[in-house]
């Protein structure tokens, strides 16, 4: 696992191990490099199908992280003209399950439900939160991105993106630590 002082955040490389994730705690800066894949709604309504169907996730996507975003086209010279992240609320109707079938992390922004964090602590799994608002700032640290999958979607589809000094935050932790919740409940984090 990378190393952080107070001020500067921790780096971490994907994809992440449970070694890599273990030790991370809500309210910490990370910065992450290498592969994610985006997934938004209707991606994680055919990954669903998909483990329906095989009992596995498909196209590799096990010990991965995966991003809730639509990005836009190239634009700027950039893989992406913008990249934010989607509330990830709108994906816990799947997130415990793909947690369960080796997805390492997850990134968007917002709450998690109970059911979520408990698959973070049950399978040893993080949700990074991104910070919403920023996403052409946030497409300056993609530096590549490629279809894989379900073109049909659209912004929605699978698509491989390397990240480089991607900035994000534990939101939930592999002990079961929420930082929303965290925060609401006036703790020191």
């Amino acid at each position: 696992m990378g190393q952080s002082t107070a001020n500067e955040p921790i780096r971490l490389t994907l994809p992440l191990s449970k070694e890599d994730l273990a030790p991370l705690r809500i309210g910490q800066e990370v910065r992450l490099t290498g592969p994610a894949y985006t997934s938004r709604d209707a991606g994680h309504m055919r990954m669903m199908e998909a483990l329906e169907q095989t009992g596995q996730l498909p196209f590799g996507l096990e010990g991965q992280t995966i991003f809730y975003a639509g990005p836009t086209p190239a634009a700027a010279g950039r893989p992406l003209g913008s990249v934010g992240p989607t509330t990830a609320s709108r994906m816990d109707f799947a997130t415990p399950a793909v947690m369960d079938a080796g997805v390492a992390a997850v990134m968007g922004k917002g709450k998690r439900s109970q059911e979520v964090i408990d698959a973070c602590k049950r399978n040893g799994s993080v949700y990074f939160a991104c910070v919403g608002g920023i996403a052409a700032l946030l497409a300056k640290c993609v530096t590549s991105s490629e279809l894989v999958a379900w073109e049909d979607l659209g912004t929605e589809a699978l698509r491989r993106i390397q990240l480089e000094d991607f900035p994000v935050f534990v939101a939930v932790d592999t002990q079961g630590g929420d930082l929303y919740r965290a925060i609401e409940a006036g703790q020191q984090v």
